[in-house]
Order: C-alpha cells, then structure tokens, then sequence
C-alpha cells in the first residue's frame, strides 16, 4: 500500500533540511561574505582590523558559511586573452647551450681547429669551425650534449637536432623536445599567473589554456584589466639559502645574519637559513622532471653560467649538508647535496612520485615568467553590469517559477501545490549544493536554473497523469497513487538520463560560459529528479495518511 518507511522519511528530509541549510547563507550574501573574508585574513596575518572584526561577528561561526561564487559576468572584473610568446624560450635555451657546446668542441680544438658562434635564427645555434673536413666528428661531439626527451610521446627521441653542412654546425631542439618545451613553458605559465593572482586574494579565477599558445585569464571582482596586467607581470622570488638548522619553533632565535622560514610541504616544520642567498632564481634556466641513476623520478635543473659558477663553488665546500630552495617565502625543498655540483646543472633526488618531480620542476620554474606574453583582448566588465545581469535573471526566474507554480495548480489542484512546494525545494537545493562544491554562477548558469524551473515539473506531470489512468480504471485512491509513481519512473529516469548524458557532455567539452550551464543544467536534473519523485511521495503520503480520502480529483 501507500507507505514510505521511517528511514526512507529521515532520509529524504535529512537531505533536504541539509541543502537548504547550505543554501540560506546566499540569501545574506554580503554579510558572510564579510565573514568569509575576514576569516580568511585571519588565517593568513594571524590579526584583524576593526572594520574585519565586526564583519567577522556579523554571522556567527557555527552556521553555514559556504557562497554560491558569482563569476565574471555577475560580479563585474577583468578579462584577460594573452598569447606566450613560445619562441622566447627557444632562444633561452640555445643561449644557455652555447657555453656547453663551446667547452665540448674546445676539448677537440687541434682535431677541428678554432670555434666561433655565427648569426642563426633564434631557435638555432650555429657553430663555425676552423677544419671543414672534421665537420663529421664535430657533429659527433655535439650530439653527445643530447638528452633523452622525457615524455610518453618522446620515449627513445633526443632533445636536439645537430646537422653539419660546410664548416658550420646546427643545433636546434627536435620536434619531440619542441613538443615538450612547449607544454612546460604554457604549464609554468599558467602556474605563475595562477599563483600572482591567488595571492592577490580574488575570489575563483578563471585561468585556463586557449589553444596551443594562449592563456584565459578571468578575475571577477578585480578593478580593471590595467590592474590585472600589473598583477600578473610581478614575479615569484626564488633563491637558493644554506641550511643551519632546522626545527619546529618559528619564534626560536635565527642567529645574526639568518632567518626562519616555514616549510610549504609539512605545517610545524620551520628552517633557519642563511640570509644570503647562494644564488637566485634569475640564474636559472631550466627545471624539468627526470630520473635519477636508479631510475626514481627527480628533478633537474640548470643555471646560467654566473649561477653556474656561485653553486658549484658552494656545493663542493658543502657536501653532505642540505641547502633549501625558497619560493615566495617558503621552503619547498631541502635536498641534502650529494657531491660536487660543477658545470651549472643537477639534480634533485628524493622520494619523489613522478607527480611530485613535475610539479617541483614547475616550481622551480615559476620564479619568473619562461617568456613574454602579448595581451590580445583586455575588457573589464563593471559591478553595475553584474548588478544589471543579476536582477535580469532573478526576474526571469521569479516569472518562469510563477507561471509554472500557476499552470500546475490550475492543472492538478492539491498535487500541483505539492509539485510547486517541490519545485522551491529543487531550487534550494540547487543553491545548496553550489555552495558545498564552491561553484561558480555565472549567466549562463542562471539560464541553466530557468531551464531547469520549466523542467523540473516534468515528472510531476508524467506522475499525475498515470495517477488519472489509473483512477479510471476503477482503482482505490491508494493503490493509484502507488501505481501512479511506480509506473512512471521508468520514463522519468529515462528522459533525466538522456539530458544528463548532454550536460556532461558540455561540461567535458565545453569551456567558460558553455561550462557554468552545464554545471547548473546536471546539478538541477539530480535534484529535480529527488524532489519530483521522492519530496512529492513524501507529501502525497503524509497527506493521504491524514485525509484518508475516498476519492481524489485530480
């Protein structure tokens, strides 16, 4: 008969009780989110002002503090379409081989004669010497200055390309290495942008690769794209400090000429470092995920040849002591210096995942900017816009839920107000669950949520009108009802799972806008999917419970 057991009640207004919850902040969404950034500069400086500590006690610390983001289109910001200049980095590094390659040839100078640099193109290097008819062993030589490609792609391919023609020599990176170089220069890239504008305090940016050389930058809530670009073209500081001591007291006496600064990696772990560095991220041209000679993933790096010089002389007066890499005030490794490191490059080995070795490798090179980027589109969308974009979709959406909530109890009376109770649920719930993942709306996400209004009814109609059916065939309300929901469920999980299969489908494939509807368009067809079959139950049977009703009109 008509029954729902008590676990299935608790369940089913457990979560709804829940999603609400976590929506209802939205609904004071200037004063949490005062609390929220107050909170959030608590954490950071361990202080507040006045002005944060009111916002702080503006909404109290045991309620619900989760917002549903509004992206750039809502809240007004920056839009930023930069293109990397990749070249650059072909340059830096035919630059950075030139002292290598001079050394290797200079070894066999009476066999090759002399050895100059020559005009080339900028990914090229090309190298005269002195005996053209030796041209085959001073190929020879220059190809020993190879490594293997490190990528999937790349297995059992060099990173260089050497041909000889004449008295002249050419060395350029191979189309593997190409490959390779230049997703480590779009990843830095991305990684760098992302860390400028994070510590900037934004609020979910947007930062995304476009193509093969172009980065999507969006910061809602940001002034102006001019302050945007400013943001971005600061740099990371990284230096390399000897290591005195280490423990878990950062307020512990540093000693003159030292200074105390928190591991990245593990919370409580503090270094004393020497307040000199050894030498700086701007001698270092290159970090790149390798493997040591047992094969375990390490990372390694190189230095031009000033940086080459200040940490060979120090790693050979300081063997067997560690020396820590800082990035931005923190100390992301602290490898212990196994022997003599001359010739301006190493390797940093440890119990690394090859995850681990990338991302070191990525910030080791996030120090600066690998190239120079042009900024293709600039826009900056002001608050007022949003504001405008925000009341535009809060009116369609007030217009589309009446004129639905109105359709439906003209169509099916009491079980329509029981469709349109489940239809304010949906919503609800909808904002309940952004808000627990942290995703952002956008406007196309609110035509996602209009969409979702006019559509969330559906089942409740299929429901209805099985219940009809079932009425004419001379069946008690009860047993009408039942069939009703039993029936239709089928063709309700049916059609739900087709347009989910699409929703998923935008949001895999899709990007930017195309990716907040999808986003809205999934999250409303579970939760419309719940409230039209489970809520209403829930209400129809609590309702029959009570009325005991002979008949039904429905």
């Amino acid at each position: 008969m008509l029954q729902i057991p008590l676990w299935k009640r608790v369940i089913i207004l457990g979560l709804c009780l829940i999603g609400l919850a976590m929506a209802a902040p939205n609904l004071f969404y200037s004063r949490v989110e005062g609390h929220n950034d107050a909170v959030a500069a608590e954490e950071k400086t361990g202080a507040l002002t006045d002005a944060q500590a009111v916002a702080k006690a503006g909404w109290p610390d045991w309620l619900p503090s989760g917002l549903v983001n509004l992206g750039l289109d809502l809240r007004g910001g920056a839009h930023l379409l930069a293109e990397v200049h990749l070249s650059e980095v072909y340059k830096a590094r035919m630059n950075a081989l030139w002292p290598e390659a001079r050394k290797a040839l200079a070894a066999e100078r009476a066999t090759i004669g002399s050895i100059r640099r020559v005009p080339s193109p900028e990914d090229e290097l090309r190298i005269q010497i002195g005996e053209p008819s030796q041209i085959a062993k001073a190929v020879e030589i220059a190809k020993s200055l190879a490594s293997p490609v490190v990528t999937l792609t790349g297995v059992g391919q060099t990173d260089l390309d050497v041909t000889g023609q004449g008295d002249t020599i050419t060395i350029k990176l191979s189309p593997a290495e190409q490959t390779a170089t230049d997703d480590r220069t779009m990843q830095q890239s991305l990684e760098i942008v992302r860390r400028r504008v994070d510590a900037a305090g934004t609020r979910e940016p947007t930062i995304v690769r476009q193509g093969a050389d172009r980065i999507l930058i969006e910061v809602p809530g940001i002034g102006s794209a001019a302050e945007l670009k400013a943001l971005i073209g600061t740099t990371a500081k990284l230096t390399f400090h000897q290591v005195v001591g280490r423990g878990s007291n950062p307020n512990a006496p540093a000693g003159a000429g030292n200074m105390i600064l928190p591991d990245a990696n593990t919370q409580g772990i503090y270094y004393t470092l020497d307040d000199v560095p050894v030498v700086t991220g701007d001698e270092l041209t290159d970090a790149r995920p390798d493997t040591d000679q047992n094969g375990y993933p390490a990372v390694a790096f190189r230095f031009n040849p000033t940086g080459a010089r200040q940490f060979g002389d120090f790693t050979a007066n300081h063997v067997g002591e560690p020396f820590a890499i800082v990035l931005d005030g923190k100390v992301i490794s602290a490898p212990v210096i196994q022997t003599h490191i001359g010739g301006g490059s190493g390797i940093i080995t440890g119990h690394f995942t090859v995850q681990e070795a990338t991302d070191l490798a990525l910030l080791l090179r996030a120090g600066a900017l690998p190239a120079g980027m042009t900024f293709l589109e600039e826009r900056t969308i002001g608050p007022e816009l949003g504001q405008d974009s925000i009341d535009a979709g809060r009116v369609a959406a007030g217009v589309g839920f009446g004129l639905v909530v109105l359709y439906m109890i003209a169509s099916y009376g009491l079980f329509g107000t029981f469709a349109a109770i489940a239809l304010t649920v949906n919503i609800g719930l909808i904002f309940g669950i952004m808000s627990m993942i942290g995703s952002t709306l956008t406007l196309p996400g609110i035509a996602g949520i209009v969409l979702t209004i006019g559509t969330a009814v559906d089942a409740n109609v299929l429901i209805y009108e099985r219940i009809r059916e079932e009425l004419r065939t001379a069946r008690g309300p009860a047993r009408a009802i039942e069939l009703g929901y039993e029936k239709a469920m089928s063709a309700i999980i049916d059609a739900n799972i087709t347009t989910l299969i699409t929703g998923v489908i935008l949001f895999v494939l899709g990007a930017g806008p195309v990716r907040g509807f999808a986003v809205t368009l999934i999250i409303g067809i579970v939760t419309s999917v719940f409230t039209a079959i489970y809520v209403t139950r829930l209400m129809v049977t609590a309702w029959f419970a009570w009325r005991r009703p002979k008949t039904i009109v429905l």
